[in-house]
Parts: structure tokens; sequence; C-alpha cells
């Protein structure tokens, strides 16, 4: 497991070493370990600039990944609910398109989507990146697996209770599908994170950027700034790595509470 790991970590470790070196060392390597240490590269990368706003960048990305993540967790879950627990008429049906709407590939909706944002006047807006982001299938697909989990008996005693449907949905269901809700929003966390074609073809201007088309900027047909672009690849990187980090036994619990019984 450690050789596993170790494999699978090598070009996280190699990607901050590096960050850590001067620009003539990178391209003439003599060690792994920087010699000197240098924060040359995070120093002029976090020095804002017209060219290369990288806090703007890291703010664009935060506020695109947040919103995307928790409107894909509302719909996514709303719509589990009413399929898996409504009974609601034709729900196979639509599970079946949903199904194959995810084995479309997302660049042929490229066009349309940048021509109803055009007529909307969404474009080099947040608008652009977080309201398409939110029509994925498979936050429905996943969370209506779990919906059905849930023991009818539950539901049942609830409505015995009193409870209405919004208080079934939002006090029963939704804290027995916790661990599949957080996994489902870092999954989406992290894509919308690292999406790159979206921000590409939507954003315009440099100020509305997201981190990964922003780091792109440091490559040029001419001039690859390797310092800069890993200083802010390794910035970038570790937002994840601290949503991760605080999910994860959620993460483990999602699969260890796959098949609840009544």
């Amino acid at each position: 497991m450690a050789l596993v790991a170790l494999v699978f970590l090598a070009p996280v470790i190699l990607m901050l070493l590096t960050s850590f070196k001067t620009s003539g060392e990178v391209l003439n390597p003599s060690t792994i370990i920087p010699h000197p240490w240098s924060l040359a590269g995070y120093a002029k990368v976090l020095k804002y600039s017209e060219e290369s706003p990288m806090g703007l960048w890291l703010l664009n990305s935060l506020l695109v990944s947040t919103s995307v993540t928790f409107l894909v967790l509302l719909f996514s879950s709303m719509s589990a609910f009413a399929i898996a627990r409504l009974r609601v008429k034709g729900a196979g049906k639509i599970i079946t398109l949903i199904v194959v709407s995810m084995m479309i590939p997302g660049q042929l909706f490229l066009i349309p989507v940048y021509l109803i944002l055009n007529w909307l006047r969404w474009l080099d807006t947040p608008l652009a990146l977080i309201v398409p982001a939110t029509a994925g299938g498979f936050g429905v697909f996943m969370l209506t697996q779990f919906m059905k989990s849930i023991p009818p008996s539950l539901e049942e005693a609830a409505v015995i209770d009193g409870c209405g449907l919004w208080r079934i949905y939002w006090e029963i269901c939704l804290p027995l599908v916790a661990p599949a809700m957080a996994t489902l929003g870092i999954f989406t966390f992290i894509g919308s994170w690292n999406d790159f074609l979206g921000p590409l073809v939507y954003m315009d201007s440099v100020r509305s950027y997201t981190l990964p088309v922003g780091i792109a900027l440091y490559q040029s047909s001419y001039v690859s700034e390797y310092s800069l672009t890993l200083a802010a690849s390794a910035l970038g990187t570790a937002p994840l790595i601290v949503v991760f980090i605080i999910l994860q036994k959620q993460i483990v619990a999602s699969m260890a509470t796959s098949g609840l019984k009544d």
C-alpha cells in the first residue's frame, strides 16, 4: 500500500519540490531537492498584476466551485427524492434519459450553450459557469439509488407523526444520505475547480478567468515559465487537498452504508 501510495504521490511531491526551485535550476536540475530553496516563484505569482491576477483567479474558482456544488446538491437531492420516494409516473424513463444524457460528451454542447449564454447576456460572467454546470445527471442518478435504499417504514412513521413532504425530505431522507451527499459534493467541487474548457470558451477577460485557465497563461508558444506554473499549480491544488482531508470520512461512510436494510 505504501508503494502504491508513493507512485500516486510522486508527481505531487515533484511538483511541490520543483516549485521552490529557481527558473535556472528547473531547466537544468541537478537533484530533486531544491538547492537553494527559493520563494521567488510564489512571490511573483502572488504579486497582483493585470496580466496575472492570481488572487482574483482563486476567488473566481472558489465562487464558481462553491456555487456549483451547492446548487448540484440541492437540485440533485430534490430530484432524487421526487423520483425515488414520491413514485412519480414514468420515473424509470426519467432515470433512463438521465443515464443516456451522461453518455453524451459535454463538448457537443459547447456551441449550443454558448449561443444560449450569449442570448441571455451571461458571457464573461460567473453565471456562464455556474448555471450550465448544475444540469448534470450524475448527482440525480447517484442520489436516487441511495434514496431508494431508505426503508419505507421510516417514511411511514414520519407521516403518522404528522410530517409533510418537505419535512420528510429535509429531516428524514437528507440525513440518511449525508455520506452520499458529501461524496457527490467532493466530486462536484473537484470537477468544477479543475474545469478548463468552460472558462476558456465562455470567459473573455483575464479578470474573469478561473485558476486552470489562468495557470495556462504562464505557458506560451515561445516562453514557458515553469517555476511560476508549478508555484501556481501548488497553490491551486491546496484547496482540493484540504476539502478532501475534511470530508474523506464521509466518502468511506458512503461506501459502507450503500445498502440500508429495513
